[in-house]
Parts: C-alpha cells; sequence; structure tokens
C-alpha cells in the first residue's frame, strides 16, 4: 500500500520523536514539532550574541541567563511582600510541603549550601515567619515549622509571582511550557537526586559516572 506523503513524513517524525524521548506522548509530540515549526519565525539575538559551539553549552548558558533574569524579576515582584529573594520563597514552601522536616531537608531540597541556607533560615526566623522545635529522634537537631505569619506571607509573595510568570512567559504558548517541561524534568530529577552526593568530589570522578 502507497501511503501518502504527508502521512510518511508524519511517520518518520514520530519515529524521530520516539527515538528522542522514549517516554514522550502524543501530546508532547504534537507540541514539540510546533516548536520546531515556529524555529524559523525567531526573531532577535540571543545570548547578546555570545553562543557556544556546541548544543549543550548553549542550552545550559539559556537556562542560566533566564535563571538570572527570574531572580532579578523575583526579587522586584517580593518588594513589599515581606521577603527578598526567590530562595525565601522557596524555603517557605519546602517546609509548608514537608510540614515539619529538619534544617537540612530544606536547605538540600533548595539546592543551597549548608552555611548559606542556615543563615537564610535564621533570617526567616528572625523576622516570625518560621519557628524551630526540638527534634524528638535527634537531639542535636531541630525542626522548622511555619507560623501564621509565614503563612500569610506565603499567599502575599505567590500572587506577585504568578504575576511574574505570566509576564515572563507571556509569549511562549502554553504548549510550548509544557514541553519544556517535559524535555528538562528528566535531566533535574537525575541531577538534583545526587546533587548532595557530589558535593566536593573531583569533577573527573564525577564526570565518568555521568558522561
Amino acid at each position: 500500500m502507497h501511503l501518502p506523503n504527508k502521512t510518511v513524513e508524519l511517520v518518520n517524525l514520530w519515529a524521530q520523536f520516539e527515538a528522542r524521548y522514549p517516554d514522550g506522548s502524543i501530546e508532547d509530540f504534537c507540541r514539540y514539532t510546533l516548536i520546531h515549526q515556529r524555529e524559523g519565525r525567531q526573531t532577535g539575538e540571543m545570548m547578546a550574541g555570545v553562543i557556544p559551539a556546541v548544543p549543550n553549552a548553549v542550552l545550559l548558558k539559556l537556562m542560566g541567563r533566564i535563571h538570572k533574569i527570574n531572580a532579578a524579576y523575583g526579587s522586584a515582584a517580593l518588594e513589599g511582600t515581606g521577603l527578598h529573594q526567590l530562595e525565601e520563597m522557596g524555603m517557605l514552601l519546602s517546609i509548608y510541603q514537608l510540614k515539619t522536616p529538619r534544617k537540612t531537608e530544606v536547605i538540600y531540597t533548595n539546592l543551597m549550601e549548608l552555611s548559606s541556607g542556615t543563615d537564610m533560615l535564621n533570617r526567616l526566623r528572625q523576622r516570625g515567619y518560621i519557628s524551630e522545635t526540638a527534634d524528638k529522634e535527634d537531639k542535636r537537631s531541630k525542626r522548622l515549622r511555619l507560623t501564621p505569619a509565614g503563612l500569610a506571607v506565603i499567599d502575599r509573595a505567590a500572587a506577585r509571582l504568578e504575576k511574574m510568570a505570566r509576564m515572563m512567559t507571556k509569549d511562549m504558548p502554553t504548549e510550548d511550557q509544557q514541553l519544556c517541561i517535559q524535555l528538562l524534568r528528566n535531566m533535574e530529577i537525575k541531577l538534583a537526586a545526587r546533587w548532595v552526593q557530589d558535593k566536593g568530589r573531583p569533577f573527573d570522578e564525577v564526570y565518568k559516572e555521568l558522561a
């Protein structure tokens, strides 16, 4: 049976997508195809024209620059809410989700260094957003809990950050956002799970395990 050219093209595109993303759904495939169609319509200069030579480095640099832009707009959006940094919101949300976590749980969940994370938690406690209680299982540790003021500041900050997120992604269709999440989630899950154990290890040693 002779298949129409468009059917053959569609089958080939699906085969390419499935080979790259075996866990991808049909919806993910549709989003992936739409993004590739839009690539030719992009305007403006990416990364101020300083673009690495290989795609993986381009991706990581692009993610890093967006992270910095997000942090800058985030600080502006949080002004007047009682929080000053996106990381503070991350800390409070982690405590909310984990109920009564240890300090180290909150710090490492947010991919922070122990010293800087401890300082940030202390500042949040001093502002009355969290409280500490003794850990019944480990006398050396403290458990954290949100205070009513902490719950209130989360509500104020969340409203502002939701507006910021809509502003930053205004020109990015929802299906593109969902595809980005699908493509990047496994990288985040894999690297976040081993980030703490890799701290302080020689890079070449880590590279042999991950590359």
